[in-house]
């Protein structure tokens, strides 16, 4: 019986899964914040502009 769970390679694959949609979830989050702060500074230039321009 204790080979048997040893050689079950199914809780495994799960824990792969896990750790790759860990990493894919913390990228997107790392890519949301990155352009948060550059979409703030090109809105705040573009105001700038426009109240300059106008």
């Amino acid at each position: 019986m204790i080979n048997s769970i040893r050689s079950d390679e199914n809780g495994a694959v799960t824990v792969d899964w896990v750790v790759l949609t860990a990493a894919v979830v913390a990228l997107a989050v790392a890519i949301v914040l990155a352009l948060k702060s550059g979409a703030a500074g090109v809105s705040a230039g573009t105001g700038t502009f426009l109240t300059n321009f106008f």
